[in-house]
């Protein structure tokens, strides 16, 4: 049996602590006897991890972030006392979440406990300095697009592609006529799904521009129905503040679909999105769609400043071309937005051609299966054979 030995986990966010979830289970299937604990939410307390602290207060953005800055201090302190002085671990694993998580590394480093990253901060989009402090305080990254891997290398730093968590974890899609029925939808009109985010701002800058669309939309085409996602940790007010009065002036169908937000893209014959992961998901499911995003003024400015590429949409980067449209900011105009999604709905020829191209998406990520690699590594750092005379000493 292996000798056991620690790891901590951390994360920020809802995505980092269900993907640690998976890691989890491949480390304890490959090493029954191995210590985990971490900063996490859900998934890790499910997976019968002991959490440091809830990461709930950890995701925040805009003005609840600046208030939230002591806070975050206060927890990096209070982490690194623990780690350093009470469990003493042999890794420290960090999920994503840059802000926090590069401060934490350095810390940790400089007292000598061993760092590695999963899912790094996206330095390709902005804010390049940060690779040099990766390079220094992180032993080990493990990337989930394989683009990343040679601009990584290119700095000196050791990252390894491991393969993107999607190809894994994205569920299958359900069969359309249960989905249909579910949701009480009509099997002879076209579904455009709406995605406005997760998160409160997204949803207060986003969605009455996808709701505009809609209209535009329903004006050009009577064949088509209306369905939106709503993230689980948004509250149905923030919803009906935005839709109901709205519906009903503008005589407008559209269902609210809560936790189908998978099988709802799945089956969208197109769909409109805030930018982000789903943007990578609808490729995988190969289903068009148009990406759009609205922040603060100010917000929106200094993303300007420290941007590196030009695209916001995954699929796009990934392919280094336009394959999905995308309306950022003062380009999203609902008029627009409508003609596009008219356009995939009903020109064959444009819709093909986009949905080839994501195919060509799913080819480049490969096969890998990322929380097996990422397990793979971290076992074969933490229990390689010791090099030079200890090691020539145990041979026979």
């Amino acid at each position: 049996m292996k000798e056991s030995k620690k790891i901590f986990i951390v994360t920020g966010e809802h995505s980092g602590d269900f993907h640690a979830s998976f890691i989890v289970k491949e480390l304890r299937r490959t090493n029954p006897n191995i210590e985990i604990e971490a900063i996490g939410g859900q998934s890790l307390k499910e997976e019968g991890v002991k959490l440091f602290c809830d990461h709930s207060k950890m995701a925040v953005v805009g003005l609840d972030a600046i208030k939230s800055l002591f806070s975050h201090i206060m927890l990096g302190k209070d982490l690194v006392n623990y780690l350093v002085k009470y469990y003493k671990p042999d890794i420290v694993l960090l999920i994503d979440y840059g802000g926090f998580n590069l401060r934490i590394a350095k810390e940790l480093k400089n007292r000598g406990i061993e760092v590695f990253y999963y899912i790094s901060p996206q330095v390709w989009a902005s804010r390049k300095n940060r690779m040099n402090i990766i390079k220094k305080y992180i032993s080990k990254i493990m990337l989930i697009f394989p683009f990343e891997e040679g601009l990584y290398k290119q700095k000196g730093v050791n990252a390894e592609y491991v393969g993107h968590p999607l190809i894994s974890q994205l569920p299958d899609p359900p069969d359309r006529n249960e989905f249909m029925k579910k949701n009480a939808l009509d099997p002879y009109k076209k579904i455009v799904g709406i995605f406005p985010g997760s998160r409160k701002m997204e949803i207060n800058y986003l969605l009455p521009v996808f709701l505009e669309t809609a209209c535009h939309i329903k004006t050009h085409s009577k064949k088509v129905q209306f369905c939106i996602a709503q993230a689980s940790n948004l509250p149905d007010s923030l919803f009906d503040k935005h839709i109901k009065e709205f519906a009903i002036v503008n005589d407008l169908d559209i269902k609210v679909l809560k936790r189908q937000n998978h099988a709802l893209l799945a089956n969208s014959d197109a769909a409109i999105v805030a930018s982000g992961s789903i943007t990578l998901e609808a490729a995988l499911y190969n289903t068009p769609i148009i990406i759009s995003y609205k922040a603060p003024s100010v917000a929106y400015a200094v993303y300007l400043l420290v941007r590196y590429i030009k695209f916001a949409a995954l699929p796009n980067i990934i392919a280094g071309k336009e394959i999905v449209k995308e309306f950022i900011q003062h380009k999203a105009k609902p008029n627009l937005m409508a003609n596009e999604i008219l356009a995939l709905l009903h020109d064959e020829e444009k819709r093909n051609k986009m949905v080839f191209e994501m195919s060509k998406i799913r080819e480049q990520l490969g096969e890998k299966i990322a929380s097996q690699e990422v397990a793979r590594i971290i076992n074969n750092h933490l229990y390689a054979k010791p090099a030079g005379p200890e090691a020539e000493a145990r041979l026979p």
